[in-house]
């Protein structure tokens, strides 16, 4: 294992939070004896690329600085190679280092589970999705939940969390069941109405909206959350408990578990660790133990 460590940074995740987080994570890596230098990128794109090109020079470990937006960049770049993934949880979210059970808003604990983990075990082997050539690391999200992050994307006012709560409340107002089609590994296809299918390697998106609160990260299998159609009332009383996980039990919500989930729906775009992967239909496939997750309980 080389001394040589790549710190992938986001320097405006959460609000700037990404770039200061960088800092004292150096730091706790240099003092641990680690060489660091860090990656930027102009844009998604071109930080994808920098970060592809590390592994590929032998860098010992990518560590994303930032959110999960950051994160899932990282993954794309390290999942399939021998190279370890660190997290320094710095973002809006963090949803992929709760699910791993990594410190979130201390970069510096987080830097030492990195350098203890790669002085140990060098990384636990842990599953990520894909779609096509694209990773996730927590939920793929599709109907009511992708449509409201569909709608915040579109809109250019207001700014920050607000816009994706007016976005919610304009999507509550147009609530209506999906059509779906969904096939569960080699089984028949199903057509069922549904508010949302999600679709989780882990447990939340969203900063902590436990969607598949009972998915693991080292099970080889998706958790499948099928939330049936609802009114606008109901839905409104249920959500509150998706912070706890307590909705599972709701006599409208059904879970399943797969490793191969394919859904399909007219209008409908489907959703991974919060970036857009493109129209349904999508095949999903778990992938177990594609990534080294430095530090991972």
């Amino acid at each position: 294992m080389t001394c040589d460590i790549t710190l992938f940074v986001n320097p405006t995740a959460g609000r700037g939070r990404g770039a200061r987080a960088a800092q004292p994570a150096a730091r706790v890596l240099r003092a641990a004896g680690y060489s660091v230098r860090t990656v930027l990128g102009l844009d998604a794109a071109d930080a994808l690329r920098r970060a592809r090109e590390a592994v590929a020079d032998g860098t010992g470990a990518l560590v994303a600085v930032g959110g999960d937006g950051m994160v899932s960049l990282a993954l794309r770049a390290v999942a399939g190679t021998l190279t370890p993934l660190g997290v320094v949880a710095a973002g809006t979210g963090n949803d992929f280092a709760r699910a791993a059970g990594l410190p979130v808003g201390d970069p510096a604990a987080a830097a030492r589970v990195i350098a203890a983990s790669l002085k140990d075990d060098g990384g636990r082997p842990v599953d990520l999705g894909r779609v096509g050539d694209t990773w996730f690391g927590t939920v793929l999200a599709s109907g009511f939940d992708s449509r409201v992050n569909d709608r915040g994307n579109r809109m250019r006012f207001p700014t920050g969390r607000l816009r994706y709560d007016l976005a919610l409340l304009a999507e509550l107002a147009a609530l209506r069941p999906v059509s779906y089609r969904i096939r569960l590994d080699d089984g028949p296809e199903r057509r069922i109405p549904a508010t949302l299918i999600a679709v989780g390697n882990g447990g939340s998106y969203g900063g902590g909206m436990r969607i598949c609160g009972n998915a693991r990260l080292d099970d080889g299998l998706f958790d499948v959350t099928v939330v049936g159609p609802c009114r606008r009332s109901t839905l409104l009383a249920v959500f509150p408990k998706v912070y706890r996980g307590t909705h599972l039990g709701h006599p409208l919500v059904r879970t399943y578990r797969a490793a191969r989930v394919t859904i399909d729906a007219d209008g409908l775009t489907g959703w991974a660790d919060g970036e857009p992967l493109g129209p349904l239909p999508l095949t999903a496939e778990t992938v177990p133990g594609a990534v080294r997750l430095l530090g991972a309980r």
